[in-house]
């Protein structure tokens, strides 16, 4: 089911007081900002985990053969890491169309790798959204994602750039890379999207 988030979003912590906000991303916005930012850095947050747990029928699907891309899941101690933007609120708007289908912006702290913290948002898909795929076998899910295309282009590319991704930040997540070793066995390895480095992707 393809869904329409932007109009929730646009009335959803809307910080019209600020000049600049910090956006926290953890999925396809790490290595594909495709938006203007003052500023990028390393960042975490804490008590939520990466899954590939939410439905894409609009980037990395369609409605009739959906992929699996990225959201956070509530677990204590547990810690995400991603990339930081410093944003003009404007920014915003673009961007909640392109999470349209389930995401929702929510507030979250940023924690920096030089100890400093600030008050930031981020997009989550909740289980209550009707895009909300949940889990499933890792050899299922590997397999999905191997499959399935999108307007944006073939799943398979999502989950190897992220993988790269954290990798150029010194993380290795065993839910992405044993994702990423299934698909790379499912898929001819000739098909592998490797991506620029992040700095090249500014």
């Amino acid at each position: 089911m393809v869904l329409d988030t932007t109009a929730l979003n646009a009335r959803r912590h809307c910080p019209d007081d600020e000049q600049a906000i910090w956006l926290f991303g953890y999925g396809s916005l790490i290595w594909k900002a495709g938006f203007p930012y003052l500023a990028r850095r390393p960042a975490h947050i804490r008590g939520w985990t990466r899954r590939f747990w939410q439905g894409s029928h609009d980037h990395r699907g369609t409605p009739e053969a959906p992929g699996r891309v990225a959201t956070l899941v509530a677990e204590a101690d547990a810690v995400c890491h991603g990339m930081a933007y410093r944003i003009a609120p404007e920014t915003l708007a673009p961007l909640d169309v392109r999470e349209k289908n389930g995401y929702l912006r929510e507030v979250t702290t940023l924690f920096f790798e030089d100890g400093a913290t600030a008050r930031g948002l981020t997009y989550i898909a909740t289980e209550d959204n009707a895009a909300f795929l949940g889990g499933a076998a890792p050899a299922a899910m590997a397999r999905q994602i191997a499959e399935a295309h999108g307007p944006s282009g073939p799943n398979r590319d999502y989950l190897l750039n992220l993988e790269a991704a954290l990798a150029e930040l010194g993380v290795r997540e065993a839910h992405v890379s044993d994702l990423a070793r299934r698909v790379r066995a499912h898929a001819p390895a000739t098909d592998d999207a490797i991506p620029c480095k992040m700095s090249d992707m500014s």
